[in-house]
């Protein structure tokens, strides 16, 4: 809509605002020529021109505003109406009652799942489970369904085919809201995001704000066991420290410390990291492993081979 309102905006100055006072004093031309003007006659047909051309300059430029007014009401809409959704209670995640190891957490029970427009299914009868302290590492090259995997286990789409169930429900069962909680994605770099807000605001997207202080003291315990405890020590507000493209900058690798650090904090039953140490350097990434290992009950990351 925005390309069509981009050449049609053009046209229509070009056509209208200047094509009208060319047709009209193409009009008048004869009438002058042959003398059936006087002098005030003129002046109106004059002034009816330029008046003319006046307003449909403004008719048109202000259809485009309200051309654009309505593709930043398409935009915005999804998080307007979001917003106006009254909050459903989450229900506490649901832990086992025994600390075995062979317990699924998650069942894949033939998934399938294709794209619009294009023929061959991306992912086609997947089987499989994640069991309670599972360290899973999915590798695989570009385009070979990995990232669509993450999407569907993290309730972000819906499979063509086949299901999923979490503790022995359906994401029906738990509800969108309830699921997202407990199977929490970290997704690639470029599909992940720092808000222009505070660190503590963007670390714990995933707990109620205003946050209590014993969740921003936990959100920098994390952050300080990924190794980002100098980058905090020299924030000037600490925590507090407005991060984004107009505050704190963050480098690469500090950036995707600050993702993982958020999925971490969610305290979700499956943490799903999609590409999600590619940005460290070998000594830092075992660091960051190490954390993750620790903190989640059942881990899948997701790496180029």
């Amino acid at each position: 809509m925005s390309e069509r309102l981009d050449r049609a905006t053009p046209a229509l100055l070009a056509l209208g605002v200047r094509g009208w006072p060319i047709l009209g004093f193409a009009v008048l031309v004869p009438r002058i020529a042959s003398g059936g003007l006087d002098a005030s006659g003129l002046a109106v047909a004059l002034g009816t021109v330029l008046l003319a051309t006046w307003s449909l300059e403004h008719l048109t430029l202000g259809l485009g505003d309200l051309g654009a007014a309505r593709i930043a009401w398409d935009q915005a809409r999804l998080l307007v109406e979001a917003a106006a959704r009254p909050t459903t209670p989450v229900r506490p995640s649901e832990r086992p009652t025994s600390d075995t190891s062979d317990q699924a957490v998650l069942v894949v029970d033939d998934l399938s799942f294709g794209y619009t427009g294009r023929a061959d299914r991306v992912l086609d009868d997947v089987d499989g489970a994640i069991r309670l302290g599972d360290r899973i590492l999915l590798q695989g090259a570009s385009g070979s369904g990995k990232t669509t995997l993450a999407l569907l286990l993290a309730g972000l789409l819906d499979a063509d085919a086949g299901s999923l169930a979490l503790r022995g429900r359906t994401r029906d069962e738990w509800g969108p809201a309830a699921w997202r909680q407990r199977v929490v994605l970290a997704p690639q770099f470029h599909d992940n995001h720092l808000l222009q807000a505070s660190l503590a605001f963007n670390v714990l997207l995933g707990r109620s704000w205003p946050a209590r202080w014993s969740d921003i003291d936990e959100a920098a315990e994390v952050l300080r066991e990924l190794g980002l405890g100098p980058v905090l020590d020299r924030m000037p507000a600490g925590m507090m420290q407005q991060v984004g493209e107009s505050g704190w900058q963050l480098s690469h690798g500090e950036r995707s410390r600050v993702f993982i650090a958020r999925a971490l904090l969610q305290r979700a039953d499956v943490v799903v990291l999609d590409e999600s140490f590619g940005a460290l350097d070998p000594q830092t990434m075992q660091l960051a492993l190490d954390v993750v290992a620790r903190r989640c009950p059942s881990l899948l990351v997701i790496a180029h081979p």
